[in-house]
């Protein structure tokens, strides 16, 4: 057969060579080691934990090597995409710190090497298919998905492997005048990799996370463009990866078991594999099993980036913490840089994980402590307006009218060599200051079970009496001192734990009847400095409201 002939005739359209694509996309001008990734997401309009971690070791290998990062939008399966996914991916990525050198963005595209929506690089895909075609390495497959299904079942049958090669591949020598004779009679076709793998031969490949990968040949007659004209994602990549000239290929290790295909595809084109970094699936210890499981869109809210928006966590918490299960040495880099950039970190691929990567929310809480230690005062109120704008509407005019009072609040313990870690992330941040405010102030915790009623009531009252806003920390303290002398509780706690007998509680049990009063919660930040900022009139008025709960 005329293969050139029978390319011309199912492409006519396309005029275009591979030379001219080259031409058209040249290698980068760009230093020794540069790395050129690329993030390319489906519009599917769920944006996950998994966009942002890739995300984050894209933008890492790129930058720390004077590289580019660029964002590829992989559109071409219309049935899953979803109407406003790209703008919301953009935002969220944007949001947690990762915006793209070239490619898709808010404004459009940017960039020399697009297309960057696959959808609109039909045309070029085409090129490429055509030119397999006129080599002999592709052709036109007309099997209905009714002869491909009695395919599979025949092989399910004879547990065969399932796919179209071998005697299967029913169309791969038709004659010219067979495939002109079908698209005269209007009968669809796809394009298909013509394989000449051996499953007993096998290719080597080095994966910059794994190593030495060794697998079989791929055998299979796999589509490369469906009957829409668009290509498989398959074909896509590689065509894009080569095109935009990507050097490291950052994928979940979902996608090893297709590395055949895609070497195969690479070496029909004739080029140049980039480096595969194939990281591990996000995991969870599950709560009912102890096992651990991959995360689930169904059952994990914390797949979602928006929940991390909504619940208010600060984005550079959510990327320390990425980092600390992207690169296995970050964390005692941390350690010893605790004021440095998170960009100032070496990360490599090499120190990425092969195994399944667990997620732990209680240890992405742990490192948001830590961040929002490191923070002013002020840059947690910034934060906080404009979580709560987007967020919380509701608390966001209480929050404006009370900036002042806020930063003071912020401030509490935090100029010392050891500043408080209590603060996590924007809901509970506010749950945590809300006893500041009188509309969302209540009791949670029970009055100290070592002072009876009659001496909560006591201890109120004598505080209440001997109250004076200007009393310095240690004049305020001795004063409680006192009133738990008075009452029959030891000034110091080692005092009555010597000689439990000879007291009623200590002084701590006293100081927390106060707390709770003025807090409702046995445990806070430094009493004196809460009631500093309150001022004396909400002191005192809460005083004298807890004083009357024991009537």
């Amino acid at each position: 057969m005329d293969r050139k002939k029978l390319a011309n005739l199912l492409f006519p359209r396309i005029k275009d060579t591979p030379d001219d694509l080259e031409a058209r996309y040249p290698k980068r001008n760009l230093p020794d080691g540069a790395m050129v990734t690329r993030l390319g997401p489906s519009p599917t309009g769920f944006i996950h934990l998994g966009n942002l971690y890739s995300a984050l070791a894209d933008e890492r290998l790129a930058h720390r090597s004077g590289g580019v990062c660029f964002l590829r939008i992989e559109d071409t399966d219309d049935k899953r995409e979803v109407e406003g996914a790209v703008p919301a991916l953009l935002s969220a990525l944007h949001y947690f710190g990762i915006d793209f050198d070239e490619g898709v963005g808010a404004n459009g595209e940017t960039g020399a090497y697009g297309p960057y929506y696959q959808s609109a690089r039909k045309d070029i895909y085409q090129c490429y298919v055509k030119h397999l075609v006129a080599q002999g390495k592709a052709y036109p497959c007309f099997m209905s998905e009714e002869e491909i299904a009695d395919i599979r079942a025949s092989q399910e049958q004879n547990k065969e492997n399932p796919g179209i090669y071998g005697t299967y591949a029913k169309h791969r020598d038709l004659s010219f005048d067979d495939v002109v004779s079908r698209i005269g009679e209007g009968e669809e076709f796809v394009i298909r990799l013509r394989s000449e793998g051996d499953d007993q031969r096998y290719f080597t490949v080095t994966d910059a996370i794994r190593g030495e990968l060794s697998m079989p040949e791929n055998v299979q007659d796999v589509v490369i463009l469906k009957k829409t004209g668009l290509p498989t994602y398959h074909f896509a990549h590689v065509v894009d990866d080569h095109l935009m000239r990507t050097t490291h290929v950052v994928r979940g290790e979902e996608w090893m078991a297709s590395l055949p295909i895609h070497v195969q595809l690479f070496e029909a084109l004739g080029w140049e594999l980039p480096v595969y970094c194939h990281n591990t699936v996000l995991m969870k210890i599950d709560e009912e099993s102890g096992q651990k499981r991959k995360l689930s869109k169904r059952r994990d809210p914390e797949l979602s980036l928006e929940y991390y928006q909504k619940e208010g966590y600060v984005p550079e918490a959510v990327r320390e913490y990425l980092m600390t299960i992207l690169n296995s040495d970050y964390e005692e880099w941390r350690t010893a840089n605790p004021d440095e950039p998170l960009e100032s970190f070496d990360f490599s691929a090499e120190k990425m994980g092969s195994s399944g990567t667990l997620f732990d929310l209680d240890k992405l809480n742990d490192v948001s402590k830590n961040v929002l230690a490191r923070m002013t005062a002020g840059d947690i109120l910034s934060f906080m307006l404009q979580w709560a704008a987007e967020y919380q509407p509701a608390l966001c005019s209480l929050l404006t009218a009370n900036e002042d009072k806020l930063v003071r609040i912020f401030d509490i313990d935090r100029d010392g060599p050891k500043p408080r870690k209590d603060l996590v992330y924007g809901r509970q941040i506010f749950e945590f200051i809300s006893y500041f405010f009188d509309d969302h102030f209540m009791i949670r915790d029970d009055f100290p079970a070592e002072c009876s009623p009659k001496d909560c009531k006591e201890i109120l009252r004598r505080y209440l009496a001997g109250y004076d806003p200007g009393d310095d920390n240690s004049a305020w303290f001795g004063k409680i001192r006192t009133l738990a002398g008075d009452l029959g509780y030891a000034v110091k706690p080692k005092d009555h734990k010597k000689n439990p007998e000879l007291y009623k509680g200590h002084v701590g049990h006293v100081s927390n009847v106060i707390r709770i009063a003025l807090t409702g919660r046995s445990a806070s930040p430094d009493l004196w400095t809460i009631q500093q900022i309150m001022g004396a009139d909400a002191v005192k008025r809460r005083i004298a409201e807890a004083h009357g709960l024991f009537d």
